[in-house]
């Protein structure tokens, strides 16, 4: 008997950034394209977690998450942005940012339900809004400044207007929307039905004495949004994938019956063992300075080179235009630079929805220092 499957998702295929790494894996290429680091993680908190296992936290944890975890997530936000939050019913801990991201589309978004993203956006936006059947708006932004004009996204907002969703600070941009730009959005919320998803796994990594940003800071946005956060990115442990959702705790009541049912509850012992780590606050505000010098130590490596690198506000990730080294498209100049000079990027191309060729690469500085000088020693010759 023969069986006939209808896909769901008839545009998505392998991402970009498997194929990319597959690529740099087979030519031995430099990784500077998925988005995880190369080096070690704190040595005191893999013992923690080995702590944890032996003192018996091995079984499934609270489908919302550990009260410990939970209590330090709260305790985070009061210290670095003066803000209470519920631990008992507004934080949920996922299993990383993107579980996070695609329950709340789950709880949300139905079928001709309109979702604005902005774009170049995170790939996992589009793909599961459409899963739920819901239709994906792009609001396109450009390089170099990948500027929001908030008067067309205005006109963007209508009563079929679900959700929004930002990404601050934004992969792959580097972009940063102060508070300024948080304002506007709530100004153009107003009065309407939409709901915002604040993707803000990047949180901490903002440079040059930028202050981070959380859409819970605006009662007026805070009121409406799911924010996403990530402890990946935090804590150089990306492969651990656990994460917390923040919400108003009618939303965050919706959001766990999906929860529930996706992966239901997160890893034990990783849980307490952050709990933990994260009782001191200093590591956190540090992480923004860390960062900050290697995108300098990339940044100043290229100055001479013919890359011209972007402006580069938040996350860890650096865009380089290299319109003037070749009019390739980028997925083909990527694939070049991978097979031929052996450094693997991200074609920026990969995160729009329609075709849009800037002749820029995304790069990852999350990276040891040896590393980037190798990079930097190969591309500032090309």
């Amino acid at each position: 008997m023969n069986f006939s499957l209808i896909t769901k998702l008839p545009h998505v295929g392998t991402t970009i950034f498997t194929k990319m790494t597959m690529l740099a894996n087979e030519y031995g290429a430099l990784n500077l394209s998925q988005g995880f680091p190369d080096f070690d993680t704190d040595p005191r908190l893999t013992g923690l977690v080995a702590d944890a296992m032996k003192e018996g936290h091995n079984q499934y944890a609270p489908m919302i998450g550990v009260q410990a975890l939970r209590d330090t997530i709260a305790k985070k936000y009061e210290s670095i942005y003066n803000i209470l939050v519920d631990a008992q019913d507004e934080i949920t801990v996922t299993a990383g940012g993107t579980q996070a991201i695609f329950t709340a589309i789950a709880t949300i978004v139905r079928p001709e339900d309109e979702v604005i993203i902005f774009e170049p956006a995170y790939d996992c936006y589009a793909p599961t809004v459409e899963l739920f059947g819901g239709k994906v708006v792009p609001v396109r932004l450009l390089a170099p400044d990948f500027r929001i004009d908030w008067t067309y996204v205005k006109g963007l907002i209508n009563d079929r207007t679900r959700l929004v969703i930002i990404n601050n600070p934004s992969n792959p941009t580097g972009k940063v929307l102060g508070r300024e730009d948080l304002e506007t959005l709530a100004v153009l919320l107003d009065g309407t039905n939409a709901l915002l998803l604040s993707d803000e796994v990047y949180e901490h990594l903002v440079f040059d004495g930028a202050q981070p940003q959380s859409v819970l800071n605006i009662p007026r946005l805070r009121e409406r949004s799911f924010v996403a956060a990530s402890f990946g990115k935090l804590l150089h442990t990306t492969g651990w994938k656990v994460g917390y959702c923040i919400a108003p705790a009618a939303f965050t009541h919706e959001f766990r019956k999906v929860h529930q049912f996706n992966v239901f509850s997160v890893n034990t012992p990783m849980q307490y063992a952050i709990a933990e780590y994260l009782h001191d606050i200093a590591y956190v505000r540090g992480l923004a300075d860390f960062f900050e010098k290697k995108r300098d130590l990339l940044k100043a490596g290229l100055q001479q080179s013919r890359f011209h690198v972007l402006p580069c506000e938040g996350t860890y990730f650096l865009n380089l235009d290299y319109s003037a080294i070749s009019s390739e498209k980028e997925v083909d100049f990527a694939c070049m630079l991978t097979r031929q000079h052996k450094v693997a990027t991200i074609p920026l191309s990969a995160f729009y929805k329609e075709p849009t060729d800037q002749q820029v690469l995304r790069v990852c500085f999350a990276k040891q220092d040896d590393t980037l000088q190798k990079a930097i020693s190969i591309l500032a010759h090309i």
